[in-house]
């Protein structure tokens, strides 16, 4: 009774930590895709604000479905948007609330997460609270899940589905599952979301199955189970592709109204002509390897020897040796049975605990380790049967210390460390340019970004009817392009209310100063680690330390 105190009072210090640390907020930039999968997007159609749109939105490359940016940073954007017109929020609109809204959301949605723990724990014979702390302690909780990410969605999706398919009757056995509507609305959505989220389901799918079919006997009951899934799927699938649809054509409900008038027959062969399935158009991009080796191969280990790793610690490693055993055992005993000739064994799926969760854990790695292209980032969804799988009362948790200190430090370079200038620096720039001086008497800016990953410009807070902000993003240029575009840009120096800016990391500090210009107003924003460009040794021991884990916002010298 004591450590189960001791448990809830630790989890719901690490819960306030989470909130907490999203209020903050954390500075670490993760990817890209946490700004461009949904706020970027919504922030340029529902606030009408200078964004750059990824290819993946744009109508002639319908890749990503719409229905979830408009539900998660749609909605936020619409809440603080209504506020500022009502006059309830005079400011509502400033980079602060256009970071923190759609992460506070999904903040939010991140405890569905831990209610999926504590109503799973009992059904898979893990400790609830041992399995709530370890998943609330964990960086992957306390960092990713706070982040506008498709594949955040994606792990809170595949939790309820595995809350769906686990049920037990009051005896303690497992029920038949009754929730097959709401598991084929999850699926699809899931799918639409990202078609990666078919690996993730493929285990609970089967598991919901095979407890229907062992539990009927009748064959009216298992069609009626099968057919409410298709149904829901069916609908929910047209949900979407209508949605997306809509976004990504030029068909407006007036051109529907008045081709309806004419004929029923004209507007469904005009939604057809026209209908967009994302899911398809991101699979047919993605299983072609030339694209995805535009955006990096991996080999297909990286997600078992360093993604999992990356992520979970020893927690994963810890696993992989138990998946070894239960697979030595299980080929012991196809052994045993061939050699009495009875046919071979069943694999646990069944099974309440440590085996079935491992396949849980594993089938899904082993699928996504099927593309050329991994990013740490698919796995988070697995957190779920991984900590439930580790707080069995059966696996004392050890290498406790181990674990701490790695979620520490997991939680210091990825929340504050990782590209952790960049998001002060655009509040900072925002900050100046829409500062009294700017706006009573206007100026125009230039902002060069390079080495660093991309900017979000939506956090600047500009319109796009206002035309005198510019963002460069010269991404990774050699020291010579910069240098030239910078010589280029003070050659055309000529009007007195114009200010070019040069944001770089202190890694490329060296690089700018053999450049045939010189700047003024130097800020330095600390901490910032970008491992494109990584600090070199030496100088961290050195008193200038802080430059090489820093990020330089340089103000051109138009005097020289």
């Amino acid at each position: 009774a004591g450590a189960a105190m001791v448990a809830r009072a630790l989890w719901a210090l690490l819960a306030a930590l989470r909130a907490g640390w999203c209020l903050l907020p954390q500075s670490g930039y993760l990817h890209p895709d946490e700004f461009f999968q949904a706020p970027e997007v919504m922030a340029g159609d529902i606030l009408n604000l200078q964004v750059y749109y990824p290819w993946e939105f744009l109508s002639s490359t319908p890749c990503r479905t719409v229905v979830f940016p408009l539900l998660t940073s749609g909605v936020t954007y619409w809440v603080i948007k209504s506020l500022q017109q009502l006059d309830i929020c005079s400011g509502c609109i400033n980079s602060y609330t256009l970071l923190v809204s759609p992460r506070l959301l999904f903040t939010i949605f991140s405890f569905i997460l831990d209610y999926s723990v504590y109503r799973l724990a009992p059904f898979w014979g893990a400790d609830p609270w041992k399995a709530l702390v370890l998943l609330a302690g964990s960086y992957v909780t306390l960092v990713f899940y706070t982040r506008t990410f498709t594949n955040t969605l994606e792990g809170l999706l595949f939790a309820l589905l595995m809350v769906l398919v686990s049920s037990r009757k009051p005896s303690g056995s497992s029920a038949e599952p009754t929730n097959s509507s709401l598991i084929g609305v999850i699926t699809t959505a899931g799918f639409f979301n990202r078609p990666t989220f078919l690996a993730f389901a493929l285990m609970p799918l089967l598991y919901w199955a095979s407890l229907i079919v062992d539990s009927q006997k009748s064959i009216k009951t298992l069609i009626n189970h099968f057919l409410k899934f298709i149904l829901c799927a069916c609908f929910t699938a047209f949900v979407f592709i209508t949605s997306d649809t809509f976004y990504f054509t030029s068909v407006s409900l007036d051109n529907l109204y008045s081709t309806y008038k004419n004929s029923l027959i004209d507007v469904i062969v005009q939604l057809h002509d026209r209908m967009v399935v994302t899911p398809f158009n991101f699979l047919s991009y993605n299983l072609n390897p030339h694209n995805l080796a535009l955006h990096g191969s991996h080999p297909r280990v990286t997600h078992f020897t360093v993604n999992g790793v990356m992520l979970f610690g020893i927690l994963h490693i810890l696993a992989i040796g138990a998946g070894f055993k239960m697979l030595k055992k299980y080929v012991c005993q196809l052994m045993r049975v061939r050699w009495c000739y009875r046919g071979p064994p069943g694999l646990p799926l069944h099974s309440e605990g440590s085996p079935a969760l491992l396949l849980f854990y594993f089938v899904p790695l082993a699928f996504l380790s099927l593309f050329s292209h991994q990013e740490p980032r698919f796995l988070i969804p697995l957190i779920l049967p991984l900590v439930l799988f580790s707080a069995s009362p059966s696996r004392a948790v050890k290498w406790k210390l181990l674990v701490v200190l790695f979620n520490l430090l997991g939680a210091l370079l990825f929340g504050c460390l990782h590209q952790g200038g960049l998001i002060p620096c655009l509040f900072h720039l925002e900050q100046l340019i829409h500062s009294p001086a700017s706006t009573s008497q206007p100026q125009r800016y230039t902002l060069l970004f390079a080495h660093t990953y991309m900017p979000p410009r939506s956090l600047l807070n500009i319109k796009k009817t206002d035309v005198h902000v510019e963002v460069v993003d010269m991404a990774g240029a050699g020291g010579e392009t910069l240098c030239h575009t910078l010589e280029q840009r003070a050659s055309n120096f000529t009007c007195s209310d114009c200010h070019i800016f040069a944001i770089i990391p202190g890694t490329v500090r060296a690089t700018i100063t053999k450049c045939g210009v010189s700047f003024k107003n130097e800020t330095l924003i600390f901490p910032h680690l970008s491992m494109e460009d990584p600090p070199q040794i030496p100088f961290l021991a050195t008193g200038n330390w802080r430059s090489q884990l820093g990020l330089y916002i340089l103000e051109l010298n138009r005097d020289h």
